[in-house]
């Protein structure tokens, strides 16, 4: 879904964009625009933003859980 209409940013684009390693909002925004012409989708964006992050922190933890249960078990 379009998140930002004034700079046609997506919820898939916030995901790419922590998915490829920006860790704050701020630098998201510097990045897309996102949130810088109205701000009507400021709290909308940065909630998308916050639940991206915490899956890529849970996947990234689940991701070492895995590779320390594989080094245990060989």
């Amino acid at each position: 879904m379009i998140v930002c209409l004034c700079h046609r940013v997506s919820d898939r684009d916030i995901r790419r964009h922590v998915e490829a390693g920006t860790a704050n909002f701020e630098q998201l925004q510097d990045d897309t625009q996102l949130a810088s012409a109205c701000g009507a989708c400021h709290d909308c964006a940065h909630e998308i933003f916050e639940a991206a992050l915490s899956e890529r922190v849970f996947k990234r933890s689940g991701q070492r859980v895995i590779a320390i249960a594989q080094a245990v078990a060989a």
